[in-house]
């Protein structure tokens, strides 16, 4: 399954494009519509929060009377960590419930408010912003639902900015235009990322590889795309394993394939092999393969990949010891600090990417001689950076 999580501030139009996904054959679920599930008349919750707020939270028919509940539950800090305790745990269980009973989908959107307010974006494959700036959503709020605008402006500020929501999210649904707008770009995604990704996901296959090209950093969120990458495995891993951005894209400055070099680190090769399967259900099938270390030694490591077509990942499981694991963070260590040689990387980038670009053979074959053209320039740095490996 897919697992996509959608949020968006108050009237940026989350319920519009839900609805556009469901079109597209995603199933949806609601976490408003469990928050009111869970105190409806004949659930468990409703007496609990009786017994806990008094009886006066409760219409003479028995269901809940919110402004009641929110006047006894707002009013300290202590009433309302009573409220939560007591609310969280069923939505919790009852989304659970909701997840289980659509185990066979091939995506499911999982819609919720406070999303990124509640820490939740990492238990997510892909999260979609519904994004409108602040300023229109306060329009359309007094517009559409008949707010003031003080009451409009008020549930805004007490949600999470604009601009900590898209550093947060993989994809920005703008949703500032038309419905026909929206619908297109919706559909778009669809196509090119949500669907390939979850056949990618089902089948266990990579996405197909990132272009044979430098990117300018200035043009690419690389430490951003990462922070989202990392947050997701070490939260789909119980944050067992050290986890770290390597690889060009590491390198504040420096233009780069666009492709994200994770290093994920074991204490043994058995432990990589066991992680293996969750590695592929969070997105990164893999493989056991080896660093090569020039003059015909290797080393081996597991190897995985991204299922997500809209965002290029090599993750490197490695040993904590092994020359490869020393040696990426060595040299990312010393590319960020010494501009000269940086600049001298860069070169030997260009001339070599130059040379593949213009060989004869298939997109992948020129992939893997520029990677191989780079061997000299890293064997003449692990001599200098991890010289006992040479003992």
């Amino acid at each position: 399954m897919l697992r996509i999580g959608l949020t968006g501030g108050i009237g940026a139009g989350k319920s519009t494009v839900s609805a556009m996904l469901v079109d597209h054959g995603a199933v949806l679920i609601d976490a408003d519509k469990i928050a009111r599930e869970v105190v409806e008349p004949g659930q468990p919750l409703l007496e609990k929060l009786a017994e806990a707020f008094g009886p006066q939270v409760l219409h003479p028919d028995g269901s809940l009377d919110r402004p009641a509940l929110a006047s006894a539950a707002f009013v300290d800090s202590e009433h309302t960590a009573q409220l939560n305790g007591l609310m969280h745990p069923a939505i919790r269980d009852r989304t659970a419930e909701h997840f289980a009973r659509h185990a066979d989908a091939e995506i499911v959107v999982h819609d919720v408010p406070l999303l990124v307010e509640n820490s939740m974006t990492p238990a997510y494959h892909l999260n979609l912003l519904v994004d409108v700036p602040a300023e229109v959503r306060l329009q359309r709020l007094m517009d559409s639902r008949g707010m003031d605008r003080d009451d409009a402006a008020a549930r805004i500020s007490r949600q999470a900015d604009d601009e900590t929501r898209r550093a947060a999210c993989d994809v920005i649904i703008d949703n500032s235009g038309s419905v026909e707008e929206t619908k297109t770009a919706v559909g778009r995604l669809i196509e090119t990322r949500i669907r390939p990704f979850a056949a990618n996901l089902a089948s266990g296959q990579r996405a197909p590889k990132a272009a044979l090209e430098l990117v300018d950093s200035a043009d690419a969120d690389w430490a951003g795309d990462a922070q989202r990458v990392l947050a997701k495995l070490r939260f789909g891993t119980g944050d067992e394993f050290a986890i770290d951005h390597i690889g060009s894209t590491s390198v504040p400055g420096l233009p780069a394939k666009d492709v994200i070099d994770l290093q994920l680190i074991v204490p043994d090769l058995t432990a990589a092999r066991d992680l293996a399967p969750r590695l592929a259900e969070l997105g990164y099938p893999g493989t056991e393969l080896s660093d090569h270390l020039g003059e015909g030694g290797t080393e081996p490591k597991w190897f995985h990949a991204n299922t997500d077509p809209g965002r290029a990942v090599n993750l490197h499981v490695r040993t904590a010891d092994s020359v490869g694991a020393r040696f990426a963070r060595a040299i990312r260590d010393l590319l960020t600090e010494d501009a000269g040689e940086r600049d001298r990387y860069l070169q030997m980038k260009r001339e070599l990417m130059a040379a593949a670009q213009a060989a004869d053979g298939t997109d992948e074959q020129k992939t893997e001689a520029y990677a191989e053209s780079k061997e000299p320039y890293f064997l003449e740095m692990r001599r200098r950076l991890v010289p006992d490996s040479f003992d």
